[in-house]
């Protein structure tokens, strides 16, 4: 069904305090109890954040993955100090364990250089490991209460409708024209308030596909008549699938073989170990089942190997290392299943 758009009266860069009003009314009424926005802890805000980058609000909250992340590593100096393994595994099933290392680089930088204090000045987080607009910009106006320039993917589908702006949320040159605009549209008085109603919008009423124009707060601010069109964006990658082959062999005294992953993306985490097509074919299949990692779709098959041939960077795992460890979680899902079934 078309969304009934209420007659354009005003932009919102002529009519801000107008518009600042509606949408922090409609977030007071409206805005989701998420425990990240409870705090004005810096740190906690910037587990959160990072945590929120490229996975949903759903699923942090349905693993509680920020809360538990928070009783391990209460505070910056405890993030700064993090082994490895506890780190990763703390993370598991978070995804882009990248940004768990970034994570802890930024607290070493804060513990070593700025005595465990957190800056409140946005060309200094700027410098800072792992801190781009984004996360500056959340810092300053979360944490701190400072007007900033806060633009999500939420933010950007938001401003995209508002000033009907069909250029490409992919482009610099359109990226910088939205911090300009939030940083514009901020409400210098509640900041804080105003961008979590910002991201709100975009999650709940001005969404993906289908607007709920008819229930949008500040719909007479909004300039576009084709809000399903916008925002424009590139062609999407296309995806592609991929076949990995794993054995699962496990020996008299209940350990598992594993491989401990060297890459950039996994490393530090264990796994299956992988083998050939060939080799894997000729033996009797235990699992399957295909996960998504960011442009490629993945089918795991594991097969059962009752002498396995022990290669570099492998290692047999005793069942009670096996909950410590930390574990990508397709490989986890395969093992908790086949150990269940053994």
């Amino acid at each position: 069904m078309e969304p009934i758009k209420a007659r354009f009266v005003s932009s919102p860069l002529h009519s801000t305090e107008e518009f600042q009003i509606a949408l922090g009314t409609w977030f007071d009424q409206a805005g989701k109890d998420l425990p990240w926005r409870r705090t004005h802890d810096p740190y906690a805000i910037l587990v959160s954040e990072i945590m929120l980058q490229q996975t949903r609000v759903t699923h942090v909250l349905e693993k509680a993955y920020f809360t538990k992340f928070l009783e391990i590593f209460p505070d910056i100096q405890s993030l700064a100090k993090a082994d490895e393994e506890l780190l990763l595994k703390t993370w598991e099933g978070l995804g882009y364990y990248r940004r768990a290392r970034m994570l802890r680089e930024f607290a070493k930088e804060i513990v070593g250089k700025h005595y465990g204090v957190f800056p409140d000045e946005e060309s200094i987080l700027l410098s800072l490991p792992g801190i781009g607009n984004y996360t500056a910009a959340a810092l300053l106006s979360f944490a701190f209460g400072k007007p900033s320039s806060l633009v999500d993917g939420n933010v950007h589908r938001v401003l995209s409708r508002l000033m009907d702006d069909h250029s490409s949320i992919d482009s610099t040159h359109t990226r910088k024209q939205h911090r300009q605009w939030s940083g514009r549209l901020c409400d210098p008085k509640n900041p804080r308030r105003h961008h979590y109603a910002m991201m709100e919008l975009g999650q709940t009423i001005c969404r993906v596909g289908s607007p709920d124009c008819l229930s949008c707060p500040v719909a007479k601010f909004c300039k576009t008549k084709d809000p399903h069109n916008l925002p424009k964006k590139k062609p999407k990658t296309p995806i592609t699938k991929i076949e990995e082959y794993a054995l699962f062999a496990k020996d008299e005294q209940g350990r598992v073989l594993l491989y401990q992953e060297k890459g950039s993306r996994r490393r530090g985490l264990w796994k299956l170990p992988l083998r050939g097509k060939q080799e894997m074919l000729s033996k009797k299949l235990l699992f399957s089942e295909p996960y998504a990692i960011t442009r490629y779709q993945v089918t795991l098959h594991v097969y059962e190997c009752l002498f396995p041939e022990q290669q570099q960077g492998e290692e047999w795992i005793s069942s009670e290392r096996l909950e410590e460890i930390p574990m990508a979680s397709p490989f986890r899902k395969a093992l908790k299943y086949l150990l269940l079934d053994a």
